[in-house]
């Protein structure tokens, strides 16, 4: 394999493209990755194929985005140029995705691309799934879902959309027993209500059932299957241990 260069955003202060952690890979022909801003970015991959022809180790620098690059960010970005370094792969959440209809494939679609989940996609049966299947997603027939939900991970992210209300609240049981990082069900109010009162009748508490967020996405998006997706996908990025952001959807 040829010499190469890894750059990485290890910190920034103001307006910045990119999140320190984003990386890029470059060598003498082409390049991998983005850490965004266009001029930055340029003048990153200017400098790293300098440092191929000088065969210079490593660089640190930080560079303002405004007076610096002419770019309106305001902001600073400190890079780390390295010489062959080995990439460093995020550790990716667990997001399980129970149901392959419409919703849930406009969510897989959403999310799939990006590089925070892992995600494993559940429905009842290998014909319920599209023929592609997006790359990195690893899809799951199982004709009992709330028997493989027990052997979930315990930090795993939920989303709940089968084509089934006995299928979607046997899940919900299944999880309140097994334990979560968060979860989500799509319905609307009046199924939430109802589902509340069934679960409690199975002797989870009223803190345990406020776990499961229902409705999912965000009510000024729409109903249309990828605007609830684009709302689930905004939550789950931007949530940490927050919960799942809630609106109406139909269920």
């Amino acid at each position: 394999m040829s010499d190469f260069i890894q750059i990485t955003i290890t910190s920034t202060a103001g307006s910045a493209p990119r999140d320190a952690g984003a990386t890029m890979t470059v060598w003498e022909d082409g390049q991998t990755g983005t850490i965004g801003g266009g001029a930055l970015e340029w003048e990153a991959t200017h400098t790293a194929r300098r440092m191929l022809k000088s065969e210079q180790y490593t660089l640190s620098r930080t560079m303002l985005l405004g007076p610096g690059l002419g770019q309106c960010c305001g902001g600073s970005v400190t890079l780390d140029w390295a010489l062959n370094a080995a990439e460093v792969t995020p550790v990716a959440a667990p997001l399980w995705v129970w149901g392959a209809g419409h919703v849930g494939r406009a969510i897989v679609a959403v999310m799939a691309p990006l590089p925070d989940y892992e995600i494993t996609w559940v429905d009842t049966t290998q014909a319920r799934f599209p023929e592609v299947i997006p790359e990195g997603v690893t899809s799951v027939p199982a004709s009992e879902m709330a028997r493989l939900a027990q052997h979930a991970p315990d930090a795993a992210n939920h989303l709940i959309l089968t084509y089934s209300h006995e299928i979607d609240l046997a899940l919900c049981d299944a999880l309140l027993r097994r334990g979560f990082a968060s979860a989500g069900l799509i319905g609307s109010a009046t199924k939430w209500a109802r589902f509340r009162g069934r679960l409690s009748k199975l002797g989870h508490t009223h803190e345990q059932i406020s776990r499961i967020a229902c409705p999912i996405g965000q009510p000024e998006l729409g109903k249309h299957p990828h605007a609830i997706a684009v709302g689930v996908a905004a939550a789950l990025l931007g949530q940490a241990d927050v919960a799942i952001r809630q609106g109406e959807t139909a269920g």
